[in-house]
């Protein structure tokens, strides 16, 4: 199974901007207590590659990847700090051979059928859709997907994904898991709110389960 495939048995991946590492161990329990050992760690705070070598180095069995990764630098900080995958906004072709170099494994941002035709020829199977909510919802995704859906092409929309509105997107065709900023707030994580994020990420987790119990019968 590889990282992608664990992300998507998951079904929901916490999008965490976080300013302060020290707080990185705090943050990485308090998902796991509600179920979910996993968080994307944003490079859009500059604690983001020290968060991830934190959570690398002391949760050993929480799965920890980076976000926003844009650049070569933040590419090798990904790895030199333990990440185990990483995604991005968008679809760059020169990004996606270098993460491909490094071993890394990476999700590029669609937005387009180009977007993906780029990304599917350049070897990427498991693909962010964002911004999800103002592309248009499920529905610009399904219709976006389905000339390419027997390539074995999974989805992680992001952007606009709240408790509310994840069973729509985990009920469309070829999507993997979610992704959203609700589980782990910027604010919870300054405020030290740790029994809230524990919570959302609880009600995220058990959102999941009974739709793939539902869906199972």
């Amino acid at each position: 199974m590889n990282v992608f495939d664990r992300l998507a048995r998951i079904g929901v991946v916490p999008v965490v901007a976080i300013d302060d590492a020290n707080q990185a161990l705090n943050l990485a329990d308090a998902l796991a207590e509600g179920g979910l050992p996993l968080a994307e760690i944003t490079f859009r705070t500059v604690a983001a590659a020290e968060t991830i070598r934190k959570i690398a180095k002391g949760r050993p069995d929480f799965l920890v990847g980076a976000g926003t990764v844009i650049d070569a630098d933040q590419i090798a900080a990904s790895l030199e700090a333990g990440a185990e995958f990483a995604l991005a906004p968008g679809t760059d072709p020169d990004m996606i051979a270098l993460a491909k170099r490094a071993s890394l494994p990476y999700s590029p941002g669609i937005a387009t059928p180009s977007d993906l035709q780029i990304a599917l020829r350049l070897g990427c199977r498991f693909l962010k859709f964002f911004p999800a909510g103002l592309l248009g919802g499920p529905k610009m995704l399904t219709n976006i997907a389905a000339p390419f859906a027997h390539l074995d092409v999974s989805f992680n929309p992001t952007g606009g994904v709240n408790l509310d509105n994840m069973s729509d997107w985990l009920t469309t065709p070829n999507v993997g898991a979610v992704g959203g900023t609700w589980i782990a707030t910027r604010q919870d994580i300054a405020d030290g709110n740790w029994a809230a994020i524990t919570q959302k990420a609880h009600d995220a987790v058990t959102r999941v389960q009974s739709l793939r119990e539902t869906a199972d019968v």
